[in-house]
């Protein structure tokens, strides 16, 4: 067992923590603890641990809460959620599992089994913080991009940032919006693969040089590799360049063969591209960059349903709300060439 593995131990009465506390140090772990659940969220923040192992009945938040909420909250749902108690109600264990917790123990907590649910839970969390890991090397790759040319600042977190609101708009699955946000930061990551004297070519690109532009979608689509939790983002690297008349990259495709989330990036990605400034041009306002956006659907370019629904979405007033927030310690995103953005 790895001696830097950390549990968290939520419970009101001190004599259980004791116990719990005394039982998994001689196993080699880290614990913290806390008498409630409130300090218990505040303690999982501060301290990322690698497993929570939680009372059910406490005080300010109960076992139940502090399980959702920390289900609930991108930073911390993959850290599993041991539910401990005396309440053998099946409704109990019902409504533990639909607060998202991972295991149970009944009290009086048997040290045996108590050690073994903690380390495979540890050890399944080990594999999803390699996966974790993996991403993350991908994304900064993708942010690598970004901070080869500073006219596209902040890209990579605008496009999450639009790309995952526009799809809550749409009623898409978690599931579904999670991609978006990753393929806003991994839509243009194949880039790292293109020269700078193409990438930050500050004139015209012709035909050849354009042909090895092209090549960042195949590069993005191989960088993200087989990792599962990139099987909705693929496509979107891939196919964010195609358009619904088949004039598009690098596969032509044409009409619903093009993937939605696919699709739907493309559209933010050519609206950041209209409203922020560019070495060759001025930014063009909002409604300008929306007029444009609904001219290539008439085009044929976009699918005028979607375009449509991101009309709607525009008049809610979200999207002007997201483009107006401050960058604060944004990432930096892909390099620019002088093309219209709705060829890039």
């Amino acid at each position: 067992m790895r001696k830097m593995c950390t549990v968290v131990v939520a419970d009101d009465v001190q004599a259980n923590i004791d116990l719990l506390t005394g039982l998994l140090v001689r196993d080699g772990y880290t614990v913290h603890a806390a008498l409630d659940g409130g300090a218990a969220l505040e303690l999982v923040a501060r301290e990322q641990p690698d497993l929570v192992l939680s009372d059910v009945l406490m005080p300010v938040l109960n076992g139940f809460e502090l399980c959702r909420r920390l289900k609930g909250n991108r930073l911390t749902r993959l850290i599993p959620v041991v539910l401990v108690t005396a309440l053998g109600e099946r409704e109990s264990r019902i409504e533990g599992i639909n607060a998202g917790a991972d295991d149970f123990l009944t009290k009086p907590v048997d040290a045996h089994e108590l050690k073994a649910r903690v380390r495979s839970l540890v050890r399944l969390k080990r594999f999803t913080d390699d996966l974790d890991s993996a991403e993350s090397v991908i994304v900064s790759l993708a942010l690598t991009v970004e901070a080869r040319d500073a006219y596209t600042r902040g890209h990579c977190d605008r496009m999450a940032a639009y790309a995952t609101a526009f799809g809550a708009h749409l009623g898409l699955s978690d599931e579904e919006v999670e991609a978006l946000r990753r393929g806003g930061y991994l839509h243009d990551v194949g880039k790292v693969g293109i020269p700078d004297a193409i990438l930050l070519k500050a004139g015209r690109l012709t035909s050849d040089e354009f042909a090895v532009m092209k090549r960042h979608t195949n590069i993005g689509e191989t960088l993200c590799g087989d990792l599962r939790l990139l099987r909705l983002v693929r496509p979107i690297v891939r196919h964010h360049h195609e358009r619904l008349d088949g004039s598009g990259y690098p596969d032509g495709l044409a009409g619903s063969d093009i993937p939605l989330l696919a699709q739907m990036t493309a559209i933010v990605d050519v609206y950041d591209a209209l409203t922020t400034e560019r070495v060759y041009r001025r930014p063009l306002t909002h409604e300008a960059a929306c007029a444009e956006i609904e001219d290539e659907a008439r085009r044929g370019w976009r699918s005028p349903e979607l375009v449509g629904e991101f009309m709607a979405f525009s008049r809610s007033g979200r999207l002007e709300e997201l483009a107006a927030e401050p960058p604060g310690p944004r990432p930096l995103a892909g390099g620019a060439s002088v093309m219209s953005p709705a060829a890039r």
